[in-house]
């Protein structure tokens, strides 16, 4: 694509040196970029783009796009910022993919993932394709393999891409998360959502919001999104659920889940067993009873929206009652890896995430069990619900090992420190520490017996652990298995 019809969408404040180069495609690491490609020099919150444009031309890049003049001969395009203009050069580029595609985007800060598959399975079983973005990559149907990513919502030339390729696959519908990070960082702009999800808003992600109100002003942001025609599907038990609905067009299409409050969908007579959850579905006065091989009261929750999602897709709840009742768990999402003890790992790294997961376990405890919890919390993130999550923990549980999770540049003893001041009392028989995962986990297997439910929470699904350093290879899953034998 020439550069002239490539920028025509674009907010362009000024050209320099310009000529109509042709553009093979989009880059903004200076590292992996290619020949006959523009670099966009996006500026983050440790490195700038800007200072990385000599070395992308020296590499074979042929424009830029930068927010100031830089001493490159090559065509320049300045805008006011990158990281938006980014989004409009990416939607042009692949041609606007989403326009012609199902594209559903869910929500919140917990709960994503599952919605996510829970949905992709439904709209299998009713026969109609679905393609899924997410934490654990992205796939075209749900007995793929992950194709690996590196965000939840991938960034804009990523996710523009990836839609191309599910759009060129003939798969038309597609269901997507979408962080935070990636609304206020328009790495979904110019995707046009036919369905928002909402699971929920909780404390995370301070560190890069600052404030609950700018937290959920960018969650807002999928919402004011949506056209007439358009789906939103609200957790009407959530308390940001009446805020969020004051910011949706009145002539978009709004379904309500819950199970305390009056909803268009609800969830009664909820009954919780070791191998999973019964409930009775009421939608406009019909009841259907569903039984899921899933745990807890965030599965009731994450089932609710799945459901509603088909509902408002035009899917039976009969079809749907068929996908969920034989669907398992998501990796790394409340995942029993070993029984005698039982041993669960769950990706839980907020507060509300963690008492959700306890809560949970705390169901399958026997009565001469112990509920015993190792979790850590992560470096250089969010450091005010550190206390929160050892006061929880300490709450909701006999026994908790607190340990490293992926500590990054941080001490982990600091973490670990900020975590304790949240406990009542430390007292030795109940509370440990060890900064080491692995050993930690040997320690899990020391306090504990056959009849204890063990949870490992934070890090769920990941197979890394981020230290100060390196990154090295790290499954609480695997470790599990080596510690306690399969």
């Amino acid at each position: 694509m020439n550069l002239s019809t490539l920028i025509q969408q674009v907010d362009v404040l000024d050209k320099l040196n310009f000529k109509d180069v042709d553009i093979k495609g989009i880059s903004y690491n200076s590292n992996t970029i290619n020949s006959h490609e523009i670099f966009v020099c996006l500026k983050g919150e440790h490195v700038d783009g800007h200072d990385f444009a000599q070395s992308a031309f020296e590499k074979g890049a042929v424009a830029l796009m930068c927010e100031r003049p830089l001493n490159i001969e090559i065509p320049q395009i300045i805008v006011k910022s990158t990281q938006e203009s980014i989004a409009d050069l990416a939607a042009a580029f692949y041609h606007h993919p989403s326009n012609e595609l199902n594209l559903m985007g869910v929500t919140g800060t917990n709960g994503k993932t599952t919605v996510a598959h829970l949905v992709q399975k439904i709209f299998e079983k009713a026969e109609k394709k679905c393609a899924l973005i997410g934490t654990l990559g992205y796939k075209l149907a749900s007995g793929d393999d992950y194709l690996e990513a590196k965000h939840t919502t991938p960034q804009a030339p990523q996710m523009q891409a990836t839609l191309q390729k599910i759009l060129k696959a003939d798969v038309l519908n597609v269901i997507s998360e979408v962080s935070s990070h990636a609304l206020e960082q328009f790495r979904v702009k110019n995707c046009r959502f036919q369905s928002a999800i909402f699971t929920n808003l909780t404390q995370d992600h301070l560190d890069y919001h600052i404030t609950m109100e700018n937290y959920f002003n960018a969650k807002a942001k999928l919402f004011k999104g949506l056209k007439k025609g358009n789906n939103a599907i609200i957790n009407n038990d959530d308390k940001y659920a009446q805020k969020l609905l004051n910011v949706i067009d009145k002539e978009v299409n709004i379904l309500t889940y819950g199970v305390k409050n009056k909803s268009d969908i609800m969830a009664k007579n909820i009954e919780f067993m070791p191998d999973g959850v019964e409930f009775d579905c009421i939608y406009k006065d019909e009841k259907t009873h569903f039984k899921l091989h899933l745990n807890g009261m965030f599965s009731v929750y994450n089932s609710l929206a799945a459901i509603a999602t088909a509902l408002a897709n035009g899917i039976d709840l009969n079809t749907t009652k068929e996908a969920l009742e034989v669907t398992k768990s998501v990796a790394g999402r409340f995942e029993i890896v070993k029984t005698n003890p039982m041993v669960i790992v769950d990706y839980a790294h907020t507060p509300d995430g963690l008492e959700n997961i306890l809560r949970a376990a705390r169901e399958l405890t026997q009565k001469d069990g112990n509920l015993i919890c190792m979790f850590g919390c992560g470096g250089n993130r969010d450091c005010t619900k550190r206390p929160k999550m050892g006061k929880i923990a300490q709450q909701l549980c006999d026994k908790i090992i607190i340990t490293s999770d992926n500590p990054r540049s941080e001490d982990p003893q600091q973490i670990i420190t900020d975590i304790l001041s949240g406990l009542s009392l430390i007292n030795p028989k109940t509370v440990f520490v060890e900064p080491d995962r692995h050993l930690a986990i040997k320690l899990l297997k020391d306090i504990s017996s056959e009849n204890d439910v063990l949870v490992l929470a934070g890090k769920g699904h990941e197979d890394y652990q981020i230290l100060a350093d390196k990154t090295i290879h790290f499954d609480d899953r695997e470790e599990v298995l080596k510690v306690f034998g399969a």
